[in-house]
């Protein structure tokens, strides 16, 4: 990211202002400019993004020592709270680990999906689109499920971390999740560069991304955070397929199908791991998380479908689905 994003109303315009403001500290505050009754809103979803992202890659001109600022803190627990109780409410009723595992192995019979419109009937404007949404996460791929590693231990932690080493390329570099998808992303003559489309990007892209962070910044979420990345990681590998076919098709070349063709395989054989070796071995040893991490499944649903609807409702009518075109024109 080189440069902040635009405020999208008073609590993301709060934030970049304090955040702007000078170094922390000197009882610099951040007062509350309004209710925070739209969690799901474009400007709610920026700022939270924002507070997250001091946790990262951090945010151009702001100093890094905002990051453990108590008022930037205090800021975001404000945020996070409406959030995870909205998540809360439309994920229930959360069903029994066992079931929710196995509505994840079912594909769905109707052939909805984005990954189903671009196979089906998808143009390159909306496969580029489809990339610059998606680089929210990818282009820092499981980084924010790294924090789910020393908060949880023995086996499960072990076969964890076997899955992570796959996402950063296995000790090749070259062949880190974040580098084929900036690679993809070039294909398409799209910036690779790290938070270049920021602005686009409406709220339920943000949420995706809002939501595994949230759940991996809080260790009583650590239940959650594995039920999420366990939806990651067992629905992927055929939405791979159908994306990679779908690319191709549209004259994404080798690099434009690799980082998808890639997840076909491995994400193939991390649903076995994942389900297997880090949730079994998790619920045998701490029982008590079974429930935490079917919510986990069920709010990755909720995020995941509310993103789904977003696109499918914009290209079903001949709509852009950014906020607002590619600065080509050709988006």
């Amino acid at each position: 990211m080189s440069v902040l994003p635009a405020p999208r109303g008073p609590l993301s315009a709060a934030v970049l202002a304090l955040l702007t403001s000078g170094p922390p500290g000197a009882g610099r505050q951040l007062t509350p400019p309004g209710p925070f009754d739209e969690p799901w809103g474009e400007d709610h979803q920026l700022a939270l993004h924002l507070c997250y992202e001091l946790h990262g890659r951090g945010l151009p001109g702001v100093s890094d020592g905002w990051e453990w600022d108590s008022e930037i803190l205090r800021f975001r627990g404000e945020l996070e709270h409406p959030f995870l109780a909205v998540v809360r409410a439309e994920a229930e009723p959360v069903p029994p680990l066992r079931e929710a595992l196995e509505t994840l192995l079912a594909e769905p019979s109707d052939g909805t999906g984005p990954s189903h419109f671009l196979l089906a009937e998808g143009e390159r404007r909306h496969a580029r689109e489809y990339l610059v949404h998606r680089s929210v996460y990818h282009l820092k791929e499981a980084d924010p499920q790294l924090w789910m590693l020393p908060r949880i231990h023995g086996p499960a932690q072990a076969v964890l971390m076997t899955i992570l080493y796959d996402e950063y390329g296995a000790g090749r570099p070259e062949r880190a999740h974040a580098l084929l998808f900036a690679r993809m992303m070039a294909a398409f003559g799209l910036d690779p560069g790290y938070g270049r489309y920021l602005d686009l990007v409406p709220a339920p892209t943000l949420a995706v991304v809002n939501l595994m962070t949230l759940f991996g910044l809080h260790r009583a979420l650590r239940g959650a955070a594995v039920g999420h990345f366990a939806t990651v990681e067992v629905t992927s590998s055929p939405g791979s397929a159908r994306l990679a076919a779908a690319l191709e098709r549209l004259g994404g070349g080798p690099d434009g199908t690799l980082f998808y063709r890639e997840h076909i395989e491995a994400d193939a054989v991390h649903e076995q791991l994942v389900r297997r070796g880090v949730i079994e071995e998790l619920v045998a040893a701490e029982p008590e998380f079974a429930r935490d991490v079917a919510f986990g499944v069920a709010a990755a649903g909720v995020v995941d479908g509310r993103f789904a609807d977003h696109l499918l409702g914009h290209w079903r009518v001949g709509r852009n689905s950014l906020r607002s075109p590619l600065p080509d024109g050709t988006g």
